[in-house]
């Protein structure tokens, strides 16, 4: 394997992480707005996997009334950061 190809992999890799997070972060949004009690498997795991990220943001003053913003600072966070690694990567 040449460079380019190892930096095309990392570069994926790191797009797929971010987007796939991303997605859960989405699907628990959904989640609490159409079943905020109902926690099955499926619901578990996205709760358990997001909450991490999340909970970094829900420390911060983004609570407008009944309204939570923590989720989409996250969303717009993790784009951000995905975006200049990927920068990086392609020396861009």
């Amino acid at each position: 394997m040449d460079k380019l190809q190892l930096i095309n992999i990392a570069a994926n890799t790191i797009d797929i992480f971010f987007r796939l997070l991303s997605f859960l972060i989405f699907a628990r949004i959904m989640l609490s707005w159409i079943a905020p009690h109902s926690h099955g498997r499926i619901a578990e795991f996205i709760i358990s996997t997001t909450q991490p990220v999340l909970s970094l943001f829900q420390k911060l003053p983004l609570r407008i009334g009944m309204f939570d913003f923590s989720a989409l600072a996250a969303l717009i966070t993790m784009d951000i950061i995905r975006s200049l690694l990927l920068q990086i990567l392609f020396g861009v």
